[in-house]
Parts: structure tokens; sequence; C-alpha cells
């Protein structure tokens, strides 16, 4: 009977905005459309930035920690700059961490692929592409353009647990060209439009695109010259269309994840 009772549950997702960012907006009501679509109960729960204080978000996050009817968390970033970013990921509880980003979910994967639990979304999102592809990672060289905590540093890690022989490059990196061009597979995250150029990839290198930047048109392009770097990539991400609707199909995984880690199915 409590089996029962339990598979009648549906995962269910809060989806904190503070502010009224246009891109922020947009993320926000994708991810809860998704959400729709496969079933999981979803609410944005929209704060105004001048009555909202880092510890008015953490009591905020606190009830949802401790709500067993809330699975998953996702604070939207980024936060207005008068809140503490850092403390409020820190705050949310591992188990409803749905973005991946909580120290304990990152520090696990640095234990290798088989501790990988609730991992970052469009990290994860980058890896299922690839697998999906057939694209094998052992043994091949990966460049990773961009060290942030959210797509630089936690794919790199998933790819050296994947026995990839991995760089990552940063703003600090002397004649950047010589890595990209040495690259198997490429993966760019900087926010900058058109930021690597045709010469800056090997002929049949696989390219993974994850900037998303607004041009004075009005539209959407990558870090990576798409028209250009697609006649010499074997496989290449469009902008938009492919690593964001992954991060979304991610997070969609990982608060089911997240539902079965709280009611103890495996």
């Amino acid at each position: 009977h409590d089996e029962v009772l339990l598979f009648s549950k549906k995962p269910s997702l809060k989806l904190v905005l503070v502010g009224d960012n246009p891109a922020s907006l947009s993320y926000v009501k994708a991810k809860k459309n998704a959400c729709k679509k496969v079933g999981i109960e979803s609410e944005i729960v929209k704060l105004n930035p001048s009555e909202t204080s880092t510890e008015s978000l953490l009591s905020l996050i606190e009830k949802f920690n401790e709500d067993d009817a809330v699975n998953g968390i996702l604070v939207q970033l980024p936060l207005p700059k008068h809140i503490d970013t850092d403390k409020v990921i820190e705050f949310i509880s591992p188990i409803k961490d749905v973005d991946g980003f909580h120290a304990l979910n990152v520090g696990k994967m640095f234990l290798g692929e088989r501790f990988e639990e609730l991992k970052p979304c469009t990290p994860a999102g980058i890896i299922e592409m690839l697998d999906f592809y057939d694209i094998d990672v052992v043994g091949k060289n990966v460049v990773v353009v961009g060290r942030s905590n959210i797509v630089g540093k936690p794919v790199a890690v998933m790819l050296i647990n994947r026995g990839a022989t991995v760089t990552v490059c940063n703003s600090k990196t002397r004649d950047l060209a010589s890595f990209t061009r040495n690259a198997d597979i490429l993966i760019v995250a900087v926010g900058k439009k058109y930021f690597i150029s045709k010469d800056m990839v090997k002929d049949g290198a696989v390219v993974v695109d994850v900037g998303i930047n607004r041009g004075a048109d009005g539209k959407l392009y990558g870090d990576v010259d798409f028209p250009e770097v697609s006649k010499k990539a074997s496989f290449i991400t469009p902008v938009p269309g492919g690593c964001g609707p992954m991060t979304v199909a991610s997070l969609m995984l990982n608060t089911v994840k997240a539902f079965k880690l709280q009611n103890n199915i495996f």
C-alpha cells in the first residue's frame, strides 16, 4: 500500500527568480514548460530584489529544504549583486540541489564517474550529447575554453573521469590557438560572440559551443563562428538549440534523481 502511495507522488521543483532580468525570466519559463511536458510539478517563486536580502532568501530556501513535498530547489543565476551567491548555493540541501552546484555534489565528481550523482546540468548535457552521437572521449585531446564553476571546471572533471586528456584554458592562457588547434574535442564557454574562428579549429574536430550572446540585431550567437567553423568540424552544436535544451533536459533528470534519492527508490 505504501509503495502505491509513493508512486502516486510526482517530483516537485521550486524555481526561485530574484528580479526581472529578461534572460533569466526566459530561462525559468523554459524550465517550467519542460516540467509540464514530463510531469514534474513546478512553481516559479518570483521575488522583488529591493525586498530580498541574502538572509531572507536563505530563510526561503530553509523552508524548502525542510518541506518533504519539495524535491528540487533551483535559484536562477545570476543573483543581484547585494546577494551572496556562494552562501545561497551552499545553503541548498545537497540532496535537493538539482543545479548540481553544491560543494558536496561537485566534490563527488572528483572521486570518479560512479560517484557522480546530481551533476551540473550543462556539463551533464554535453556528456549526454557526446554519448548519443557515439563520440568516444577515451584518449582524446579535449580542450575546454573557460574555467567557470558552472561549465568549464565540472565538464573537465567529468571528461577526465571518462578517460580523456583535458586541457582547460582561460583568459590568461598564452597563444590560445595553439591549444584549440590541437583539440579533437573543443568545448567553448566564454560568453563572447564568435570568439573561436575557423583558423583556431582542427579539421574534423568535435565542437561544443556553450556560449549565448545577443547580437546588435537581437539574434543569439555562440562563442564559435558557426558558419565558418561548421565547414571544418565533424560535429558542431548550434546556438540556439544545442547545449541549451540539453541543459534543461539534464535539470529534469536531476529533479527525478533527487525525488528518487529522497524516497529511497533505486
